[in-house]
């Protein structure tokens, strides 16, 4: 009898154990976009191929730099079957620096795309920007 409420309570465990480990991995920042500035354009789009959407479900979503710190002046987030977000005067990304996060406009919406204007600084002659998503 002992034995077998002990081996209930272990199956329990696992089961508890497998779905709390399934959760926590669900919810992570994710890279979901990226594109190289150049210092000769003012600005530069991040689309997926094709027309799809760069990704669905997101709650927040974010921009990082590498490579030289890059002043960025606009960002607009275009959503799918909601209104864009433009985020004026967002200032300037150390490299290795990331913006604060936006909420997405809804509990979970799909990112179409994001535009941003921008000027690297310091001659570089590029960098990377990447976008990220929470979902």
């Amino acid at each position: 009898m002992r034995v077998r409420c002990s081996m209930r309570a272990l199956a329990l465990a696992a089961v508890v154990l497998v779905c709390a480990v399934g959760s926590a991995r669900a919810d992570e920042w994710s890279v979901i976009g990226q594109k190289t500035l150049k210092s000769t354009d003012a600005s530069a789009e991040v689309t997926a191929e094709g027309g799809k959407l760069l990704k669905e479900d997101i709650e927040k979503t974010k921009i990082s730099v590498e490579g030289a710190d890059v002043e960025i002046s606009k960002v607009v987030l275009h959503w799918n079957n909601r209104p864009d977000d433009t985020i004026s005067n967002v200032g300037v990304v150390k490299s290795g620096g990331e913006t604060a996060p936006k909420d997405a406009p809804g509990r979970e919406t799909a990112l179409k795309g994001v535009t941003v204007q921008y000027k690297i600084l310091n001659n570089a002659p590029s960098a990377t920007l990447k976008v990220w998503g929470y979902d």
